[in-house]
């Protein structure tokens, strides 16, 4: 099985190195992914400046390829051009992640993590962006990076509806004490922001977003339950955002003579 993995938390980020240690024993894993932090970039594209690749090493030995552009980039470039150009094999499956932090509810909006397995979708190759559900500077990335091994050939096999890709979100737990898996539905919990207002050394007034986690939900199909419940969650999402409901609503209800 030949595996393309990206993130967007970067190339040297502790998350994606862990994936790929486990990865490698199911199959032969193509790294590509920002050289640096992109995270909350959404599915931003680099269409003003040229994306340069270079090749980085880790631990002395060559580990992938780090791009100057967005997750979305990664991908794109990856499927379309600069695989081919290698000779190195296209993907059955890309994976996205680890991500430093959970990808739920309205999160998954501005997550570069879930971004860069939508645009594989876009190019018709199966996806699943996974995140671990920790801020700490000190989160094990294990216990995830341990799932998505067993996780990741089932679903190569299984298979995916086009246009769909998975959104995983482990808890940040010992794997003995993970409750199982749940699949579930986007919610709607949200960040309530705001912006700091601090001076820098100049003198010069700056702004910093911070905020804190509103959990809205309470339905146990919903993700962040789900997480609350110590399970991993498993998402179904796809990028075809009609509201169908509301468009029979507009077709049948609502004037056409503009």
């Amino acid at each position: 099985m030949n595996i393309l993995v990206t993130n967007d938390d970067g190339i040297d980020a502790r998350g994606i190195y862990e994936l790929v240690l486990a990865l490698r024993e199911i199959g032969n894993v193509i790294v590509m992914a920002p050289l640096g932090e992109q995270s909350a970039v959404g599915h931003a594209l680099t269409v003003s400046l040229p994306l340069r690749v270079t090749e980085f090493h880790k631990n002395g030995a060559f580990f992938g390829f780090a791009v100057s552009g967005t997750p979305a980039d990664c991908v794109k470039l990856a499927l379309r051009t600069f695989l081919a150009e290698r000779d190195l094999p296209r993907p059955d499956i890309v994976v996205s992640g680890i991500n430093h932090g959970r990808n739920t509810a309205v999160n998954i909006i501005y997550s570069g993590t879930v971004s860069a397995a939508t645009e594989a979708t876009v190019l018709d190759v199966p996806a699943i962006a996974v995140s671990l559900t920790s801020y700490h500077l000190d989160a094990d990335f294990l216990p995830a990076a341990e799932f998505m091994r067993r996780f990741t050939p089932r679903v190569a096999a299984l298979g995916i509806p086009r246009g769909t890709l998975l959104n995983v979100n482990v808890p940040a737990l010992p794997t003995d004490k993970i409750e199982g898996v749940a699949f579930t539905k986007q919610g709607a919990s949200y960040w309530e922001d705001e912006f700091e207002k601090r001076i820098d050394p100049q003198e010069r007034p700056y702004y910093w977003l911070k905020g804190r986690y509103v959990l809205e939900d309470r339905d146990p199909d919903i993700d962040d339950i789900a997480i609350r419940e110590r399970k991993i969650s498993i998402t179904p999402i796809h990028y075809d955002l009609t509201n169908y409901e509301f468009l029979e609503t507009l077709r049948a209800k609502w004037p056409k003579d503009y």
